[in-house]
């Protein structure tokens, strides 16, 4: 008996004991599936299996692991086709690293038994622990997880979409486009550009007078003269990400847009576009009946009521901005409203040179023959809105892509209708 205590006190205190070591000798960093930073490190974990295959690597050394997990990224185009890419990346289990000379040990794990309610997505966990000594390793690699996730979009375009209540990325990252690509009237889209930039730097100027930190702006005008691509654009200018929020989406109601609309990312604008479509039942109606539960004076509420949120940007577009409520663009909600009319001479000579300007060997065509046939085009412009006939900027664009420099001019007033009848 008295061995069998002394034994039982024995292993109680090897236990307390080998517990007091591990707690002071170990450091343990954890990170979850709701944090930015867990996207991160499995992509930074990937990259470093792919670099110690092709022995390129200096500052990782894995063990070889018999648990991988596959992610595949589908990409969606327009116009049907799509890509796909795939990644391997450490799965749930026991994973060795040693990183910069020291060893850690990394451990994912999956809550089977409990899912996010909204997404359906298993809650994850990735514990890493290392000596006491090397905690100061794990700012260094979540900095190298970082700036690797950066420089994947860098001069990219982030989109997200709605997905349950939280932000997801909506395919690969696009190439930002050239602000000075989107040809606008005479000073507007400086105009624009001018107000956010403005917005964004006075901040505390609103804090101090009490006004909600928050702006609304509506591009209207008829369809094809450049409004989706250039708020685009400016996104890509300002390096912020777009958040494309569609009112008719099945499942979405008032609390999930005061929840989305009050948690949207850091340095992103809120697009809504066909605002006027928005709640029109024919719209909101799919083929099996379902309708939306967003109400107007939600969408209202969310924009500017007592639970709306703060520090947020809102474009909203739209073809026909008589049909708007008037409710719907007063001040508060749409601090600047802009039209984006259909080409003038002056969009429609600018657009020409663009595209066949600089390219002599090309074209066939001097920078003086490419002038010449940009007046033409802008006289032929001139004379069509005379008469009430308009081409947006978009046919124009599609028509020079298609033709020479000097058969776009001959054919152009083709392009011309009149816009009332196409309205």
């Amino acid at each position: 008996m008295g061995l069998g205590f002394a034994a039982t006190l024995f292993r109680q205190g090897a236990i307390a004991g080998l517990t007091a070591l591990r707690r002071r000798m170990l450091v343990t960093l954890e990170l979850n599936n709701k944090d930015r930073a867990y996207e991160w490190f499995l992509a930074w974990m990937a990259e470093q299996n792919r670099l110690v295959a092709s022995s390129s690597s200096r500052s990782v050394k894995w063990l070889r692991s018999h648990q991988l997990s596959l992610e595949t990224n589908v990409e969606q185009r327009s116009n049907g086709s799509s890509s796909v890419l795939f990644r391997l990346v450490a799965g749930p289990g026991v994973h060795y690293l040693k990183y910069h000379g020291a060893w850690m040990q990394m451990k994912r794990e999956r809550e089977t038994k409990a899912m996010q309610l909204m997404t359906g997505t298993p809650w994850e966990t990735v514990t890493l622990t290392t000596l006491s000594r090397d905690r100061g390793l794990f700012p260094r690699l979540l900095a190298e997880a970082r700036d690797l996730a950066m420089r994947s979009q860098e001069g990219k375009l982030v989109v997200r979409t709605a997905w349950g209540i939280e932000w997801k990325p909506f395919g690969q990252p696009r190439r930002k486009r050239p602000l000075r690509s989107i040809v606008l009237g005479k000073g507007v889209g400086e105009r624009i550009e001018h107000d956010v930039q403005a917005f964004l730097r006075r901040r505390q100027w609103y804090a101090d007078r009490g006004i909600p930190y928050r702006r609304g702006y509506l591009l209207h005008g008829p369809p094809g003269s450049g409004k989706t691509s250039y708020i685009q654009a400016l996104a890509g200018a300002l390096s912020y990400d777009i958040c494309l929020l569609n009112l008719s989406e099945r499942g979405l109601a008032d609390d999930k847009l005061f929840h989305l609309l009050s948690n949207a990312p850091e340095r992103s604008f809120i697009l809504i576009e066909d605002i006027d479509a928005a709640f029109n039942k024919r719209v909101q109606t799919s083929e099996d009946g379902y309708q939306s539960s967003v109400t107007f004076s939600g969408f209202l509420n969310a924009l500017d009521g007592v639970a709306s949120g703060e520090e947020r940007i809102v474009f909203m577009t739209t073809n026909h901005i008589e049909k708007l409520d008037p409710a719907l663009i007063r001040p508060g909600r749409v601090d600047l409203s802009v039209l984006i009319d259909d080409a003038s001479p002056a969009q429609a000579k600018t657009l020409f040179t663009r595209f066949y300007g600089g390219d002599e060997a090309v074209t066939g065509l001097t920078e003086e023959g490419v002038e010449r046939l940009g007046e033409v085009l802008g006289s032929i412009t001139n004379e069509e809105m005379q008469q009430g006939r308009r081409a947006s900027m978009a046919a124009l664009q599609g028509h020079f892509i298609r033709y020479g420099a000097q058969e776009a001019v001959d054919t152009c007033r083709e392009l011309f209708v009149d816009r009332r009848d196409a309205l």
